[in-house]
Parts: C-alpha cells; sequence; structure tokens
C-alpha cells in the first residue's frame, strides 16, 4: 500500500478492563490483578489490529485513564479544574494543579514498550499535546509557583514524553491537539489558539528535522460518548495556524464535516512539501460502519488537493478517549479500522501507486 493509514489511537477497553478498573477504585483487587488484566486487553486488541490488515499499531490506551490525563498520575492535584462541554450536554473536568514543580507521574514510553514486546509490526505512540495540559493551572495561580515556572517545567516534561518515544523506537509519535478546534470556541479572537500553538512549537522546535519527520499531530471537534465539542467551529478558521505548527504529519477529521472539499481547499493551502496529510476516512462517532467503497471515495476526493506521494489516511478520532466511554463497541472499532485499512488500498490501486 503506497498510501499510509494508521489509528488515531484509542479503542474502546475490554468489559472485564472497565470493571476492573471499578473493582481496583473500590479496592476489591490489587495493582497486580490490574495490571494483568490490562496486559490481557493489550494483547488482544494488538491482535485484532493486525487482523485488520492495519500496518501500523497502537497500544490503544488500553491502560490509559484519558488521552488527556495519563501524565497525571502522582501529581499534586484537584478534581475542579476546567469544564469541558460536549455538546449532548455532557462534560468533561480537567483536574486542576495545586502545587509545583510540574512533573509526569507516568511517561508515554511505559506504553509503547509494552506494545512493542507483542508485535512485529511498526508502533505508533500518541502523547498529550502540552498545550492541552496548560489548562491545569489555575487562573488565580499557585503560591510559590509562577505560570511561568510551570510553562517551562511543562514543555520540559512534554519534550521528555516525546523523545522517550522516539528514543525506544516507536515508528511515529502523535500528539493530540483535539482542543485546539475549541480554543477557537472558547476565544473566537484566536488569541487562546495561537497560544496554545506557540506552547506546542516551543516543543516541537526541539526536535531535529528528521524527528520531526516522526511526530504528528491530530486534531479533532473532540469525540466523547458519540458527541463533539466544537463541531460548530468552522474548521477553515483552525487549519491555517494548526499548519504552523513544526511537525511532519497532520492528522485531520475530516469524515465527519459536513463540506470536506471546502476544507479540503484550505489544507491545500495551508499545508507545506514537507508535511503529510492524514485524513480522515472513517467517523467514529457514526455506528455505521463505512464501507472500503465510501472509503475509497473519501481518498480518492482527498487526492485531488492533497498529492499522493504526501497523502495518508486515519481515523477522524480516537474511539474511546476516556476509558469509561462505552459507545462505541469494540467490535464496529475493529470493523471500521478493518474498512479503512481496504478502502485505503483500492484508492491507492484506482490512483496507480
Amino acid at each position: 500500500m503506497n498510501i499510509p493509514t494508521e489509528p488515531i489511537g484509542s479503542i474502546p477497553r475490554p468489559r472485564y478492563v472497565l470493571d476492573g478498573l471499578q473493582d481496583f477504585a473500590a479496592g476489591r483487587i490489587d495493582q497486580d490483578e490490574l495490571d494483568r488484566l490490562l496486559e490481557k486487553a493489550l494483547s488482544e486488541t494488538v491482535t485484532r489490529l493486525e487482523a485488520t490488515g492495519s500496518p501500523v499499531v497502537v497500544d490503544g490506551d488500553q491502560a490509559k485513564p484519558s488521552a488527556l490525563t495519563y501524565p497525571l498520575t502522582g501529581v499534586g492535584l484537584a478534581p475542579d479544574g476546567v469544564v469541558i462541554p460536549f455538546d449532548d450536554g455532557h462534560t468533561r473536568q480537567l483536574p486542576r494543579l495545586t502545587s509545583g514543580p510540574f512533573r509526569y507521574g507516568v511517561y508515554a514510553v511505559s506504553y509503547l514498550a509494552k506494545a512493542m514486546k507483542i508485535t512485529s509490526r511498526p508502533v505508533k505512540q500518541s502523547v498529550v499535546a502540552p498545550s492541552a495540559l496548560t489548562l491545569l493551572y489555575p487562573d488565580d495561580g499557585i503560591s510559590g509557583y509562577s505560570r511561568e515556572a510551570f510553562l517551562k517545567d511543562l514543555i520540559d516534561e512534554a519534550e521528555t514524553d516525546i523523545r522517550k518515544c522516539l528514543e525506544a523506537g516507536a515508528a511515529s509519535v502523535q500528539m493530540d491537539c483535539s482542543l485546539t478546534r475549541l480554543a477557537l470556541k472558547l476565544d473566537p479572537s484566536k488569541a487562546l489558539l495561537r497560544d496554545f500553538v506557540a506552547c506546542d512549537n516551543q516543543v516541537l522546535g526541539r526536535f531535529s528535522a528528521a524527528d520531526r519527520a516522526r511526530i504528528g499531530v491530530h486534531t479533532c471537534p473532540g469525540a466523547d460518548q458519540d458527541s463533539t465539542h466544537s463541531l460548530d467551529v468552522d474548521y477553515t478558521e483552525l487549519l491555517p495556524d494548526l499548519f504552523t505548527l513544526k511537525a511532519g504529519n497532520f492528522y485531520l477529521q475530516m469524515a465527519s464535516e459536513a463540506d470536506p472539499r471546502r476544507v479540503l481547499h484550505v489544507v491545500a493551502d495551508s499545508s507545506t512539501e514537507d508535511q503529510r496529510v492524514f485524513v480522515g476516512v472513517t467517523d467514529p462517532l457514526d455506528p455505521r460502519v463505512e464501507t472500503a467503497e465510501e472509503v475509497c471515495d473519501r481518498v480518492l476526493m482527498a487526492a485531488e488537493f492533497v498529492p499522493s506521494e504526501r497523502l495518508g489516511t486515519c481515523d477522524d478520532a480516537g474511539f474511546a478517549s476516556w476509558a469509561d466511554d462505552t459507545s462505541t463497541s469494540r467490535d464496529v472499532a475493529f470493523a471500521k479500522i478493518e474498512a479503512r485499512v481496504r478502502g485505503t488500498r483500492m484508492a491507492a490501486e484506482k490512483l496507480g501507486l
């Protein structure tokens, strides 16, 4: 296949993992038993990804509490942080930092290393964008720990998170920038968005050009419990700023866009020759499984705007970025991934690649 295709990251957790997490929180099982369940889920997830024909696999976030909060284990936090509202009325709340210095409690390489042990295929690792974690710092500050000091620590930690994955042999590292579109909703002036981009670029700028070719960013309007937080925000207002990020790969939600051609025009105008564009061709929020033919048509449309040598495909988003999201079944998620793989291969053949 000459058009690369990759999962975004999260796969719905098996029921036994969700039950195990509840049992662990209630003290009914210990850490060793929980780890056994998580290792079983990881093995099953990688095996099923391989069975779809996916040329690149992920750990599926099986052991992560969420794609946003995995680094926060053991960090001094309060539960009453920034609230992320979704369009169906439900919310997710980030924790609030209460003390410094800020350090990650968990690095993503710990998930990567376990996945690499059980597959011979390239493994991609997702990491949280530092811009998202800037929301941990409270508006009224922290006594003895300034926002400037926090940002310096955060940028150092985010660099370490990515570098450890690259050094461990990740095929690529994907930075989750799913809050960038929400930033435009919270602040239409674009000041918050540009703060996010500047923060992430401080991290990306620390890597060599060769490293940045293995680093990507993913954006979407949120995907949780079959709802979004910012699909009503005009994508074309985000993309010109997003493509100023110093990354080699861009993973873009596209399947759920009402007018993808309009958006792809902006992608063509905003992206550069050294940036590969992975377009979303399956929608995790749609319970219907796309056919390979539908996927193929979406790839061929994208190829009208993005040269085939710079084109890739992906899912619009992860299928369960928060561990307790059961709105999509594992069977549906893997069926959509298989359709993406087959449809991308069909498009490559039609394009003579």
